[in-house]
């Protein structure tokens, strides 16, 4: 994927996040660390390895979704990847065919805000991460992986039996 198209979902979301104060005080930045095997991290969007191959907060580890960045310290908030960017959400293709953002089903194993859905949430981040998504589904590849994604996190929603 471009760069200039990372740069540009980067910039649509800006600083927005999830609530208007620092909501890793609810869970203690449990998005932020690895579990205690050291696994767990974010999947990483085309194009991202390369912004961070020097990364001395986080390490790259290959997963057969796409590599992911697990985080070993506190980041430089300004280099995070979209995956860190966007959570506790997910996307999903609204029925106009166009891409729109729930919540992670991922994101109920961690985050506290999950299990208020969207209305948890400071409105205008949803909003900036909806505009972010569709900057880069203008790229065939960006478009392409958030198709995969968004059937990666499906996956999670499915009944148990």
């Amino acid at each position: 994927m471009r760069q200039e198209i990372l740069s540009r979902a980067y910039d649509a979301i800006g600083e927005h996040t999830p609530m208007l104060h620092d909501c890793g005080a609810l869970c203690r930045a449990a998005c932020c660390r690895p579990d205690a095997d050291g696994q767990g991290g974010v999947h990483l969007f085309p194009g991202e390895k390369a912004l961070l191959t020097d990364c001395a907060w986080g390490r790259i580890v290959p997963d057969a979704f796409a590599p992911m960045l697990v985080c070993e310290g506190m980041c430089q908030r300004d280099a995070r990847p979209l995956g860190c960017r966007i959570f506790p959400l997910t996307p999903v293709r609204g029925k106009n065919g166009k891409w729109t953002v729930r919540m992670d089903a991922r994101a109920r194993a961690m985050c506290p805000l999950a299990a208020h859905g969207l209305s948890g949430l400071d409105p205008a981040f949803p909003r900036a991460v909806r505009d972010a998504l569709r900057i880069v589904a203008e790229d065939p590849e960006g478009d392409a992986f958030l198709e995969k994604w968004a059937a990666l996190e499906a996956q999670y929603r499915q009944p148990l039996w």
